[in-house]
């Protein structure tokens, strides 16, 4: 991939990423007005399980298909790399309609034994049909960036944030003109609503994209190889991506009971828990937009020049990525510091908000960096020791949560999560310099 390409998608998803993250935030701000802080903190409940069954279906066999994809076409493989895309598709939308199912299903379950809170039922049920449709998205842009095509996946990434936006206001409008309750469903069913939207999008560019060459991906004439290398590469991914998942949900559940063991009221801990999740953290991952869209194209690249035996050029790839990403990490860590509280009163409204940011804005070179150096090591064809160091890191929030979030508050887990990033950075600094 040359280095012109790679920096023209990279300013395309930039672009789309900040773009998408302004409307996001004032998303986040609309709905902090309609459902409160305490509404934001059972949305934000229910991440842990919408992320577990994007595990089962969709992330190790994203990765997969980006991998192999990205290998099938540096060698001229066309044919092949187009029929990894189809198989892996059919397989991870069947995972995602089995999960579809289970949650829907076993929502009460779900709602009540594992997040504790019976509030989460309804949203759990709406985003139980966005499963297989994320899934689809999902695939289609892994497909897309390892052909280093960003445009498509931008445009729907776009598409996707505009009609969440408004249907969640649709909803809201209809719910007052009628005089009911404004619950935090109206998040859930805004997802439902960009995720249909995005998947027709997709479906339209897959059969333009696909149409010329439908003969040759029905039937797969070497489906077993094909499926074989699939799964060796992904099982292990998935299984990665399950146990971190289940891990994150585990920490995610316990942080409002913690605070309750600090003696805070129900209410009060969902509220706390909602400010840092749900405003707080996302503006310091604001800037995060950048290295995610870097990100997205190197492990695609990355495995490309593994294929084609370029190590002196993955170590050049290393080495500025370090640079780069540091060097952003440290003036946006500078500039929340100074101005964070000023952006939580003047964003959100709400002075606790500014306080989070403030003491979050040490870890945001470590946080950059890591999302970036993870892609290259999965491009690497190394996901044993990204789950090694991820589980690291978890496990060492895990503790403060536990041990620090009763003496401490919310601050007991921030420094969770300072420790964890930087004892990442310096498990990839090591690793990097024994490779390469």
């Amino acid at each position: 991939m040359s280095k012109k390409r790679f920096l023209l998608g990279t300013f395309i998803l930039t672009c789309t990423g900040f773009l998408s993250r302004i409307l996001g935030f004032f998303y986040r701000i609309f709905l902090s007005h309609t459902i409160g802080a305490q509404g934001l903190g059972i949305v934000q409940l229910t991440m842990p399980i919408q992320t577990l069954a994007l595990a089962v279906s969709a992330s190790g066999i994203q990765t997969a298909i980006s991998r192999l994809t990205a290998s099938r076409i540096a060698l001229k493989e066309e044919k092949d790399a187009r029929q990894c895309f189809f198989l892996g598709t059919v397989t991870a939308l069947a995972l995602s309609f089995l999960c579809c199912g289970l949650l829907y299903v076993n929502a009460d379950f779900f709602a009540l034994e594992i997040l504790k809170e019976g509030r989460t039922l309804p949203l759990l049920k709406i985003l139980a049909f966005t499963f297989p449709l994320s899934t689809l998205h999902t695939c289609v842009n892994s497909y897309y960036f390892a052909r280093k095509q960003t445009v498509l996946p931008s445009a729907v990434q776009l598409l996707e944030q505009i009609v969440r936006i408004e249907s969640t206001y649709m909803l809201y409008l209809i719910l007052t003109v009628e005089g009911k309750e404004v619950t935090p469903a109206i998040a859930a069913g805004g997802a439902l609503a960009s995720e249909v939207a995005a998947s027709l999008a997709l479906l339209l560019a897959l059969s333009l994209h696909f149409h010329p060459y439908a003969k040759s991906l029905f039937p797969v004439k070497n489906i077993r190889p094909l499926f074989k290398e699939l799964t060796e590469t992904s099982l292990p991914l998935t299984i990665n991506r399950i146990l971190l998942t289940v891990l994150g949900g585990i920490e995610t559940i316990l942080i409002p009971q913690m605070l309750l063991s600090c003696g805070f009221p129900k209410e009060n801990a969902l509220e706390l828990y909602g400010i840092f999740t749900g405003m707080a953290l996302p503006l310091i991952l604001f800037p995060s937009a950048i290295t995610n869209s870097a990100s997205v194209l190197l492990m695609p690249s990355v495995a490309e020049l593994q294929a084609l035996g370029h190590s002196g050029r993955i170590r050049e790839v290393v080495n500025k990525v370090f640079r780069y990403c540091l060097v952003m990490g440290s003036v946006f860590s500078l500039l929340f510091l100074l101005f964070g509280n000023h952006m939580g009163i003047f964003l959100f409204k709400n002075s606790s908000a500014g306080i989070y940011i403030q003491s979050m804005s040490f870890m945001c070179p470590f946080l950059y960096l890591n999302t970036a150096l993870s892609s290259i090591l999965n491009g690497m064809g190394k996901p044993g020791l990204c789950l090694f160091y991820s589980i690291t890191g978890i496990l060492i929030r895990l503790l403060f949560v536990i041990f620090f979030i009763p003496i401490l508050g919310m601050r007991g887990y921030i420094y969770g999560i300072l420790i964890s990033e930087l004892m990442r950075t310096f498990l990839y600094f090591f690793t990097f310099r024994k490779i390469l």
